[in-house]
């Protein structure tokens, strides 16, 4: 194994790791553009929804971002100009992005998920001037045009453009010359939507430097990148993941993308029979996804080319860990980080994994267990998981949330950035992930956090998935409340009630059991897959 790849002596690492800080970047030209000097490196591999495979070199992404950032100046884009993406898994979506950081342009991802009410709210928070997509979401899009007066330009990938600009035509006959901006690193690059598992989404700014440059952890040191790669990212264009694993850790390392344009339901057989068929060597999954891939038959799972498996998102449960590994020979490396940073810790691989643990303070960031004064609390205490921003800010973080001073006042305070997440961390710097700071059950004075009953409940065959939330109760102020999908083969019953509430007791500390299961048949989920517990205390108070 390249040892140049490894975190190796983790401490040492991390006392003398320094990420660059530059006043001018444009990381188009800066990292992108050096890889593309080789004509016949492979950027990606792009398999269409009906299984015709094409390869992308660095190159064929230069000349076309080029194109493509030329052909939004030609309809009046200015730099600064907001520019909405809502496409699938198409090879445009990774040319407009690369397009908009070359002209200054701010792209806004967002996922066809979203519905004409959700692009109103994005095109009129951001200001929003161009929009583009295809022609199966472009009926959305003309849905919300009247609510939106900023919206000037609809461009249209495909054949059919309804009448509107034709994506092809636009950057085929745009010039491919465009010299390097040479702008401040600190200008704004991009803007995503927080996944809004509480509240509207608020709009995360990213600047031309902390996501590219904060990214070179991200794929060194967790990712385990090299340009021989061929990585796989299980995630929609619309969501910050995109960026992160699918954009500029693999690319900052020279790796090649695998692209699988799927459409529809997600498919967990699928996932595999790809990662037999393909030289896929890296891949990446949510836990979500994961959850199901174990469900499947893995004894005859034959991988290809695999060696390395992460996930990330929410905690890896445990016992899924332990299956994925059990079925395939791989661990699954967990790492931690929001929309607003880049990877913030992780158990990177070589290190010692403890199960159930996000891992250890990544480079770059000092990270630790706050309590609501901002003082480090002992190990082993639980508290919110804060970033320090002096007398270093992380290049990795965000500059605060855009147009809403609200909510920068209540994440940033004192020294801190506040994650809004809740931790213990261990005498060792490993970090335990205990739940968003609104998800804590607090029943009988105990304080319960729901993902490790989620994990308990996880572990029984009969459980597809869970989510648990605090339900009132007049005697124990809250109580255990759980929901559960179940895995095929299992029907609801009160026999399988009781199994699985005996299940917890003897897992997991006895109080935490689920003292009500509802069975449902899916989990309500944010448009990044994210279990949306706040729509389940909503329908418990309902």
């Amino acid at each position: 194994m390249n040892q140049q790849y490894l975190i190796g002596d983790y401490r040492e690492t991390y006392r003398t790791f320094e990420l660059p800080r530059p006043e001018r970047y444009n990381w188009t030209y800066e990292v992108f553009d050096r890889w593309a000097s080789d004509p016949g490196k492979r950027a990606m591999l792009w398999v269409s929804s009906e299984g015709e495979a094409r390869d992308v070199t660095f190159r064929e992404f230069s000349v076309r971002s080029k194109q493509v950032a030329n052909a939004l100046s030609g309809i009046g884009t200015k730099p600064g100009d907001r520019v909405m993406t809502m496409l699938p898994r198409l090879v445009e979506w990774w040319e407009i992005v690369l397009g908009c950081i070359r002209g200054r342009f701010v792209s806004v991802p967002g996922t066809t998920l979203m519905t004409p009410r959700d692009i109103a709210y994005r095109i009129q928070a951001a200001g929003i001037s161009v929009a583009i997509t295809d022609a199966e979401n472009l009926p959305k899009i003309e849905a919300a045009r009247d609510q939106c007066p900023d919206l000037k330009e609809i461009i249209v990938v495909g054949e059919d453009s309804g009448g509107y600009h034709g994506y092809e035509d636009l950057v085929s006959n745009a010039s491919s010359e465009l010299p390097n901006p040479n702008n401040p690193a600190e200008e704004l690059m991009m803007i995503y939507f927080t996944s809004g598992t509480t509240g509207y989404p608020k709009m995360v700014p990213i600047t031309h430097s902390n996501y590219p440059v904060g990214h070179i952890v991200t794929g060194k040191f967790w990712m385990d990148q090299r340009p021989t790669d061929l990585h796989w990212t299980l995630s929609d264009t619309g969501w910050a993941q995109a960026a992160w694993s699918s954009f500029f850790a693999p690319w900052n390392l020279g790796s090649a993308l695998f692209i699988w344009d799927q459409r529809g339901k997600y498919e967990p057989g699928t996932t595999l029979q790809a990662l037999e068929k393909y030289p896929i060597t890296t891949f990446f999954a949510p836990p979500t996804a994961y959850r199901m891939l174990v469900l499947e038959d893995l004894e005859n799972f034959r991988p290809r080319a695999l060696r390395h498996c992460m996930g990330a998102g929410e905690p890896v449960n445990p016992e899924v860990i332990d299956t994925w590994r059990e079925g395939t020979g791989h661990h699954i490396w967990e790492a931690y980080g929001q929309t607003e940073t880049t990877l913030c810790a992780a158990t990177f691989p070589g290190m010692e994994h403890r199960p159930g643990s996000m891992g250890v303070t990544a480079p770059d960031y000092y990270m630790a267990v706050v309590d609501d004064d901002g003082n480090e609390l002992p190990d082993g205490d639980e508290g919110e998981i804060a970033i320090r921003m002096s007398p270093d800010r992380p290049v990795g973080m965000f500059p605060g949330y855009w147009r809403n001073p609200e909510a920068n006042e209540n994440c940033f305070r004192g020294d801190w950035y506040y994650t809004g997440d809740r931790a213990t961390r261990d005498e060792d710097g490993y970090f335990w992930f205990i739940g968003r700071s609104d998800d804590v059950i607090i029943s009988a004075s105990y304080r319960i956090g729901p993902f490790e009953v989620e994990s308990a409940l996880l572990e029984h065959d009969a459980v597809a998935e869970a989510a648990v939330i605090a339900k009132p109760d007049p005697a124990r102020t809250n109580i255990v409340k759980a929901f559960v999908v179940l895995a095929p083969g299992y029907e609801p019953s009160e026999a399988v009630l009781t199994e699985l509430q005996d299940h917890v007791k003897a897992t997991t500390a006895p109080y935490k059991y689920p003292r009500e299961v509802e069975f449902l048949t899916e989990l309500p989920k944010t448009i990044s897959g994210k279990i949306r517990r706040t729509e389940l205390r909503q329908r418990e108070d309902a």
